[in-house]
């Protein structure tokens, strides 16, 4: 069987946190999870992720930091933001995708997700020398 894509998924919410990791493990996905965004930055850095996953409302900061990060380090991985676009105000994002997670089904985030994370944005060979600063 072929090992499932890696995903990390960020949220200061230990329950958000438990939810998703149920979720996608029963799909087959292998979760990494961060509380904060140290966390994110360091699992991203050690770990080759196929997608990114951020809650909007993190605290302290948003995701939309984080994901700022993040694409700073490999901007051909798939990042998104998880919150209620009505809420959301502030300069734009560099997420590649907003998703409403308040009023999304459980069976079609897993469907995007698995879309999302297919998308080849860029080599994943040699990806820890990209992330070594010059």
């Amino acid at each position: 069987m072929r090992p499932g894509k890696v995903l990390l998924y960020v949220s200061s919410s230990e329950q958000d946190i438990s939810v998703m990791r149920f979720m996608l493990k029963t799909n087959r996905y292998r979760v990494l999870s961060a509380t904060t965004a140290d966390q994110a930055v360091s699992l991203f850095t050690e770990t080759a992720v196929d997608m990114v996953l951020v809650d909007y409302e993190m605290r302290p900061g948003s995701g939309a930091e984080i994901v700022t990060k993040l694409k700073e380090l490999a901007g051909y991985v798939p990042m998104v933001l998880l919150g209620d676009p009505r809420t959301i105000s502030g300069p734009m994002h560099d997420a590649d995708g907003l998703w409403d997670k308040t009023r999304m089904p459980a069976s079609e985030l897993l469907l995007r997700i698995k879309v999302m994370s297919a998308k080849k944005h860029g080599p994943r060979v040699g990806w820890k020398q990209r992330m070594v600063p010059a």
